[in-house]
């Protein structure tokens, strides 16, 4: 019996990390270093002050990608 090479478990048959483990690896491949960021700061807090930095990160790329795509939008009919 093989056990997950990240928990350590959740057994593995078939390969090295469990469903679970997996999503977070596939996290860290696309976000890179973005990721251990969050972990960091979300985690290392009591359970109030996560709910409240996990809204706060949210909150601020949400207002990110609104006023990117705000600006997309304004390059888009100025060219037209």
């Amino acid at each position: 019996m093989f056990y997950c090479v990240l928990c350590e478990k959740e057994v593995c048959y078939l390969k090295k990390f469990c469903d679970k483990c997996n999503k977070v690896k596939k996290y860290i491949n696309l976000y890179e270093d973005r990721v251990y960021t969050i972990l960091d700061n979300v985690l290392s807090r009591d359970k109030e002050k996560q709910d409240n930095k996990i809204s706060a990160e949210i909150k601020e790329e949400i207002e990110n990608k609104n006023i990117k795509l705000k600006n997309h939008i304004k390059r888009g009919t100025e060219e037209n």
